[in-house]
This record gives C-alpha cells, sequence and structure tokens, in this order.
C-alpha cells in the first residue's frame, strides 16, 4: 500500500516536468468500486482529526494473468488472501497494520456485491468468504461490522500486479533464518540473505506449509515482515528522483489496483499519497487481530472478542495499539523467520 501511495505521489514531480499527458493514460489504467454507493448510510461514522483508515486487500483471482501464479479456485473466482486494516494516524507521520487472517470465523453480515446482488448474512463462515460473495463492498462490510470502524478507502491488489511491481522495483532484499520450502508456493530458499524477484517475493507472501505452524498466522508473520522491506527498497533506490523509474512503477501500480472511488483517479491518489510520504518502515506498527486456533479445526482461527475490543478502540481513538492485547494470542511461530537485511 505505501509503495502504492509514494509511487502515486511522484506522479507530480512527473507532472511538474510538463508531462500532464500521463495523468489521462495512467487514470485510463485505474480501476474503482463506488462502495459508499453500494453500501448506503448504515455504515460506521467518519472519524474526526484527520486520521483514516484504509482496507487493503491482495486478491487471488485465479483469472487472466493470475491463473498460473496458483491460489484461488480453479473456476476463476477469487478470495481475498491477505487483508490489513491500514490505520494513519493523525499528523500522518506514524501508521498502524493489523492483519486479519483469512481462515478467521466470522458472522459475515447481509451485505450487497458490486453488481447490485443482494446477499444474506452468514454465520461462522471464512473471512475471505466475504469477498467470493459479494467482492468489495461485502468485505469492506464485514470488516467493518467486525470492527466498528468506517474504512475511509479501499485498495486491492492483485496477485500478478504484485509480482510486476516488485520485478519493477528491482527485486526486495530479504534475509531468512532457516530454509523454506513449499512447492505449494513454488517457493526454495535456503537460509541466508536473498533479493527476491517478483514471483519469489509473491511466493514468500503467500507461503504458509513452509513455516512456522503451517497456519495462515504463520503467513501473515511473512507478510509483515515482507512489507517493511519493500517499504525499505523503495526508500533505497530513490524512485522519486528518476522519471523513468517513476512512470514504468506508475503504470505497472495504477494497473494493478483497484480502488474505492475516493482514490479513483492519479490526483486523489496523488493528494492521499503526498499525506503519507512521511511514514517509513520504521513508523509502521504491524500487528494480526488477537486471535485463537479454532477448537475443532487447527486451520481456522477465532477473534478473541476482548482482545480485539482494546485494537479497535485503539484505533478508534486514534491511540497506539496497547501491547497486551496482542500477547500471548496464536502467532504462527514464523516471526523470526524473515527480516529485512
Amino acid at each position: 500500500m505505501l509503495v502504492m501511495a509514494w509511487t502515486a505521489a511522484g506522479i507530480v514531480v512527473l507532472g511538474g516536468s510538463g508531462a500532464g499527458w500521463l495523468y489521462v493514460k495512467l487514470n485510463g489504467n485505474l480501476h474503482s468500486v463506488d462502495i459508499d454507493q453500494v453500501l448506503g448510510a448504515d455504515r460506521p461514522k467518519r472519524t474526526d482529526g484527520g486520521s483514516e483508515n484504509i482496507l487493503v486487500l491482495g486478491s487471488d483471482t485465479r483469472s487472466g494473468g493470475n491463473r498460473e501464479l496458483g491460489g484461488g479456485d480453479d473456476d476463476g473466482s477469487a478470495r481475498s488472501d491477505t487483508a490489513m486494516i491500514v490505520h494513519v494516524y493523525e499528523g500522518h507521520r506514524k501508521a498502524a497494520v493489523v492483519s486479519i487472517p483469512r481462515d478467521t470465523v466470522v458472522d459475515r453480515p447481509q451485505c450487497t456485491g458490486a453488481d447490485g446482488t443482494d446477499h444474506p448474512a452468514a454465520s461462522g463462515v471464512m473471512f475471505n468468504s466475504a469477498y467470493s460473495t459479494g467482492g468489495a463492498p461485502c468485505t469492506v462490510k464485514t470488516v467493518e461490522t467486525m470492527t466498528g470502524i468506517r474504512m475511509d478507502h479501499y485498495l486491492e491488489v492483485d496477485f500478478s500486479g504484485f509480482q510486476k511491481l516488485v520485478d519493477e522495483l528491482g527485486g526486495v532484499e530479504v534475509t531468512t533464518t532457516e530454509d523454506i520450502e513449499d512447492p505449494g508456493s513454488h517457493l526454495s530458499l535456503e537460509a541466508g540473505t536473498h533479493r527476491l524477484d517478483g514471483r519469489q517475493a509473491l511466493g514468500l507472501v503467500r507461503t504458509r506449509h513452509g513455516v512456522g505452524d503451517g497456519s495462515d498466522l504463520g503467513r501473515i508473520q511473512l507478510q509483515q515482515a515482507f512489507v517493511k522491506a519493500l517499504a525499505d527498497r523503495v526508500e533505497d533506490i530513490g524512485v522519486l528522483t528518476s522519471p523513468k523509474k517513476l512512470y514504468d512503477l506508475a503504470d505497472t501500480a495504477t494497473r494493478a489496483v483497484t480502488t474505492d472511488s475516493g482514490l479513483g483517479s492519479v490526483d486523489r491518489l496523488v493528494a492521499f499519497a503526498n499525506g503519507l510520504r512521511g511514514i517509513d518502515a520504521s513508523d509502521l506498527r504491524m500487528v494480526t487481530v488477537p486471535v485463537r486456533y479454532h477448537p475443532s479445526d487447527p486451520n481456522r482461527v477465532v477473534v478473541r472478542e476482548a482482545r480485539a475490543r482494546q485494537v479497535w478502540a485503539a484505533l478508534r481513538d486514534d491511540r497506539p495499539i496497547p501491547r497486551s492485547a496482542t500477547e500471548g494470542t496464536a502467532t504462527g511461530e514464523a516471526g523470526d523467520v524473515v527480516s529485512a537485511p
């Protein structure tokens, strides 16, 4: 998400250089969903004071360029393989990222999909079924029902776009403390420092059986570590100082994402991104919503409601997430496997 934001912010450089025609081309790349219109007025109130909440999804559709990358369902349907709530604090100098495991058992509310189809509420279903049921609007509705927090924006990145973006950046360097072997995500890494290309990076953020206890929680820990390494990479190469590099990244990024209509143009992305340019990897607090393993299915998790309420209350009040809220909860046991070198 921050890579997308910094890329968009850099478009200002190109525009200021007399390349305003790029706005037209890049605008044509963007896809957006009018979530506000679909969900209507029955939503949590907007936050005051300048903080923002953004729901970021990584989708595993098997259609188009994503099919050969694995994941998803063979019939071409899609699921939200990665879900993160990004809370940008007032002043836009720090952010908190709360991951929601795709295998979390939830009660999905009644919702209307992007195509206008109404879907009845369902109890005891996996979190990522909200996306396969009704796309972005149903996922946003489910998250807002879980948290009591309004999502100000929505950003979705697909697998093929993620892979291309990492390749455009020239790869991302990470260090692994143990061998990772997962044929399911096409990943094979020996312990040590690696410059991951796009395919390897995608394998890393999708692997679950090659690390920790084999759960989705371990995968989330890898994703969080990679996000920080990715943010460091963007800073290191100075994409905003190279118009050619910036254009390549902006073209790839705008093709890779779907946004809510509030971010559905380059101008809006630039305005949004300018407010995030002061946030770097060291300013990110990354946690997973407090969960425990499902008592009858170790491949599923359930939210620890009392702990989760502390997390959601902190975000609503624009306060740091208390460490006590996430200590002693299920983790997936993969927290030290990957780090930035």
